[in-house]
């Protein structure tokens, strides 16, 4: 487990440590994974290397990253809890994320419909929409772990 520190601020990698309910909570609001069940957070949070935000005890961010830790690594569920909002912990979180000692040599992929000043500053770019494709799932991320 690896950890940061600013303030009264924590970010680690502990997910035995992590409020899976403020996760799931948060989540199930969103526009990229609104009615996710709890065991696809879960199966997700496991299958990734995951960083919490931690206000004391109280989880107030999440971001994870889906990687083979050598060429490629994809930032997903990037969020900040509307409470801690307008403190730099976004930026920080990034900055930790970016900065991780195992994912210095990976291509990074993110999508989002908002949020694209922090990504910029951060070096993510616009790309090309022509080079990229995309094939939609057979079936709801939900039904998939029910049946296998």
């Amino acid at each position: 487990m690896t950890e940061w520190h600013k303030d009264n601020f924590t970010i680690h990698t502990d997910q035995q440590r992590f409020d899976l309910e403020v996760i799931h909570g948060f989540l199930t609001r969103v526009y990229w994974a609104e009615g996710v069940t709890k065991e696809v957070v879960r199966h997700a949070m496991r299958h990734s290397l995951a960083f919490g935000v931690f206000d004391g005890a109280a989880q107030v961010g999440y971001a994870r990253v889906v990687t083979d830790f050598t060429r490629t690594a994809w930032l997903a569920d990037v969020f900040i809890l509307e409470s801690h909002r307008k403190l730099g912990l976004g930026k920080w979180l990034v900055s930790v994320i970016l900065e991780h000692p195992r994912l210095q040599t990976v291509k990074w992929l993110l999508t989002t419909d908002d949020a694209h000043t922090l990504y910029t500053r951060h070096g993510f770019a616009q790309v090309d929409p022509t080079k990229f494709l995309l094939r939609l799932p057979v079936k709801h991320f939900n039904d998939a772990l029910i049946e296998g």
